[in-house]
């Protein structure tokens, strides 16, 4: 491998790994357990849960989607009018940023509260949050379905509630609901994306150009900028369509106060599984 190459390798390790796991956790140099990436005991363990039903779930989610995707598309354009335009600008930025926040709220969920031992979900939901902490790296290698199985699940519903509404509304009454259903169609579109958006701010090498100027925009979420949630304890920014709300949020305090709440009120401390996951040796 060239000297190029290997410098552009040390510097995905650098950014991948802002904790410094990878290079070991003491300082006397005597630790070589790996404490990051695939060799973690604890990424190993999680790796080995995706379950071939899991993999038949992700396959029928996207179809289903991606067919969902092209009939509400096809009732969008047969309804489009220019008369339109404005309201159709403000619904789909309005659909990105109730995207941008959803993915936040889920991510936050996820990382935070629940164990991968709960029944149903544990395994199948939350077992990529644990895995993604303690090898970042690994979404890389996940293939498109994979990638978006889940993200295809949730917006199922909405673009089934656009289908129906496109075939058994009058005329009338879908031209005035337009601006909604454009608004509903962009926020699903952003969620689908969201985690395909989420592996390219993982990925270093081979990205296509007009990936790289949009991360470069902050259209969608830069690498850079992600790398703030993936400083251990990972508690904040995890907004990861746009990361457009990551600032704000962060500044609020939003994510804090709401953990703050909840412990009170349950008395389940944030993050127990995650941390769990990241000391195992074995």
């Amino acid at each position: 491998r060239s000297e190029s190459e290997s410098d552009a390798a040390q510097r995905r390790i650098a950014d991948e790994d802002p904790n410094g796991n990878e290079r070991g956790a003491s300082t006397d140099g005597t630790d070589t357990e790996p404490h990051w990436g695939p060799r973690h005991p604890g990424a190993r363990q999680l790796a080995l849960l995706y379950s071939p039903g899991k993999r038949l779930q992700e396959w029928i989610c996207v179809i289903l989607c991606t067919c969902l995707v092209m009939v509400n598309s096809f009732f969008l354009m047969q309804h489009f009018s220019m008369d339109h335009m404005f309201k159709l600008i403000v619904a789909i930025f309005a659909g990105i940023l109730t995207a941008d926040f959803a993915s936040g709220l889920v991510h936050w969920g996820a990382d935070t509260w629940g164990s991968v031992d709960i029944p149903v979900i544990g395994k199948a939901f939350l077992r990529p949050f644990r895995e993604h902490h303690i090898d970042p790296t690994a979404i890389t290698r996940h293939d498109l379905i994979e990638t978006n199985g889940d993200n295809c699940m949730f917006t199922i519903f909405p673009l089934a509630y656009l289908t129906c509404m496109f075939t058994t509304n009058a005329p009338v009454v879908t031209c005035e609901g337009y601006p909604w259903a454009c608004y509903v169609f962009s926020l699903a579109i952003a969620v689908t994306l969201t985690n395909q958006i989420h592996k390219w701010s993982h990925t270093y090498f081979g990205l296509p150009r007009w990936v790289i100027i949009l991360q470069d925009l902050h259209v969608i979420l830069p690498r850079k900028h992600h790398r703030i949630h993936h400083v251990s304890p990972h508690e904040t920014y995890f907004c990861i369509t746009t990361g457009w709300l990551n600032y704000p949020l962060a500044r609020l305090g939003f994510w804090q106060k709401t953990e703050y709440l909840i412990e009170n009120l349950t008395g389940h401390k944030p993050r127990t599984d995650d941390m769990q996951w990241a000391r195992k040796t074995e």
